[in-house]
């Protein structure tokens, strides 16, 4: 709680993010208090909240895996659900002998290598995505624990990490196009639509993750897909095609679903 909290009424706070339609307003006004360093900026983010923007671009951090993740205005979130892939990602990774490699492809915030660092700190870990907010956001939160590359999926990663990867981990954009209009508003108005639309199915980005993963996996290694539980069995039947060994994976609590492919050690 910050020090000016005491001369700052609460009530007031939920009122206005309540009116707003903050479901959660009394959990959002505590973490609002908690953050704000003066009473003025924290006018400032309340009526950012009011006005619609996400939470987490308003305090500045996103809650994933236990761990504070820094998040700039105009990047996308990190998502709960996405914890479930990381779940099954380290399990993978413990089996792994030696120091595993692992690639976090459509990064973000570099949220989900940041997870995998915290879970496993011996880990070569590589980290990618297009957009240059997003880039600056993981090199911060993976400082140390991760190289940070900057282009389009595989375009950008050194050709020494070609058949060495051992976990492959990806949460593309696997919207369909049409159903982008459809997100709540906090997503649509304020994070980048490079990063929610997969195109007219849905798997546009995901088909070429999939596509070129084959090439950098390791004898054995394993591409771990975030997708939906709709666009499951294309997702999977893609995987196939791509000459990896295919299963779904499923998380009822956190309604969460992932492909893994795995290249199959000759």
């Amino acid at each position: 709680m910050s020090v000016f909290s005491s001369s700052i009424s609460t009530a007031a706070i939920v009122a206005r993010l309540r009116a707003a339609g903050c479901v959660f307003a009394e959990d959002e006004a505590e973490l609002l208090l908690s953050t704000a360093p003066t009473p003025a900026e924290l006018d400032a983010m309340v009526a950012r909240r009011v006005a619609g923007e996400p939470l987490e671009h308003v305090l500045g951090w996103a809650e994933f895996c236990g761990l504070r993740v820094y998040v700039e205005p105009g990047v996308f979130v990190p998502r709960p659900r996405t914890e479930f892939l990381i779940e099954v990602a380290v399990g993978l990774a413990r089996e792994v002998a030696g120091t595993p490699a692992v690639l976090d492809l459509c990064c973000g915030t570099g949220a989900m290598g940041a997870a995998v660092a915290a879970a496993l700190p011996e880990t070569e870990l590589h980290a990618a995505d297009l957009d240059p907010a997003a880039v600056r956001c993981a090199r911060r939160n993976l400082a140390g624990a991760a190289t940070v590359h900057e282009g389009d999926l595989y375009d950008p990663l050194p050709a020494a990490l070609r058949g060495r990867v051992d976990i492959l981990i990806a949460s593309p954009p696997y919207v369909p196009t049409e159903s982008v209009g459809l997100l709540p508003p906090e997503a649509r108005l304020h994070e980048p639509l490079h990063a929610l639309d997969g195109g007219a199915d849905g798997l546009d980005v995901v088909r070429r993750v999939i596509g070129g993963a084959p090439g950098w996996l390791a004898p054995g290694g394993h591409l771990l897909v975030e997708t939906s539980e709709r666009q499951a069995a294309a997702t999977a039947e893609a995987v196939r095609s791509a000459g990896l060994a295919a299963r779904v994976a499923t998380s009822g609590d956190l309604d969460a679903t992932a492909v893994i492919g795995t290249l199959e050690a000759r």
